[in-house]
């Protein structure tokens, strides 16, 4: 016979998937406009890992949620019945950022509806996890944007003069001897900063285990990413005058995305990799002392 233990164990499985697939289905017009904008906006190509990502996470922490108490609170029903609001009112102001970003407070209070505080804490970072998927409204990303558009231009123009190469520059616009180049909102760093810090925040959750060094890793992501993109305008101002006009565009151009990308994410490995060796410093007298 099954012992009582593994009986609510089963049953909190088949709950959840009830909920999940509820869920879904309230949910299938919006999650079918996120997979498309994943699939077209390279902005935020990086959906499709974020997803599976937080499932992962949740699936790592099924012994503390087995060992949590069952205490359900009522005010995760209030926090469903609010988040259907701002779905419904998502849905009629055809603000796709309101009916989407519902969704992940329809599944943070279902948890705590069904299964109470306990277990909303154990699973508080997939939950929010899953706002990294959730695509920015256009008027703030624009706010954000247009001025990385400007720091990156701003950035290009200091190295290429102090290379000796003559360039005006008018706001995102470089003017350089053989050509003109524009800073475009694909150029601005957006989307490889909103990407790097994803992979920040895996990066500290799978090297550290100290939360404190988990943000500064996230929080390190956005200045690494401005570097690197300033960097990337740089060096592309400086192959179009040194090699050819066509290193400003083409192959070029998307080769030099990626290999900026690659070296901001070596970076972030090696603040990590100093944030341990700091960790490991302040551990060796501890150690002395307890010799």
């Amino acid at each position: 016979m099954a012992s009582v233990a593994s009986v609510l164990k089963r049953k909190d499985v088949q709950v959840a998937f009830a909920l999940a697939g509820t869920i879904v289905l309230v949910y299938f017009g919006v999650l079918s406009s996120l997979v498309r904008q994943w699939s077209s906006d390279d902005n935020y190509s990086h959906g499709f890992f974020v997803l599976p990502l937080a499932a992962y996470f949740a699936w790592e922490r099924r012994e503390m949620l087995s060992a949590a108490a069952r205490r359900p609170s009522l005010l995760g029903l209030l926090v469903i019945l609010g988040s259907l609001v701002v779905y419904t009112a998502g849905l009629l102001g055809a603000e796709l950022f309101l009916a989407r970003a519902s969704m992940i407070g329809v599944i943070a209070g279902s948890v705590l509806f069904v299964w109470g505080w306990a277990h909303f804490r154990i699973l508080m970072f997939p939950i929010l996890f899953l706002l990294l998927m959730v695509p920015l409204p256009s008027i703030i990303f624009n706010q954000i944007a247009f001025p990385l558009q400007i720091v990156a231009s701003q950035a290009g123009e200091a190295v290429i003069t102090t290379a000796g190469i003559p360039v005006l520059r008018e706001g995102n616009i470089l003017q350089l001897p053989s050509q003109t180049l524009e800073v475009a909102e694909a150029c601005s760093g957006i989307r490889s900063l909103v990407s790097l810090l994803m992979l920040a925040i895996v990066l500290g959750y799978f090297t550290e285990s100290r939360t404190g060094a988990r943000v500064l890793i996230a929080l390190a992501a956005v200045p690494i990413a401005i570097i690197a993109n300033a960097a990337r305008v740089a060096g592309t101002g400086l192959m179009a005058e040194w090699v050819s006009p066509a290193a400003a565009e083409g192959f070029f151009h998307i080769f030099s995305g990626w290999l900026m990308f690659v070296v901001a994410f070596a970076g972030l490995l090696l603040v990590q990799l100093l944030l341990a060796r700091v960790r490991g410093r302040k551990a060796q007298p501890v150690l002395a002392g307890a010799a």
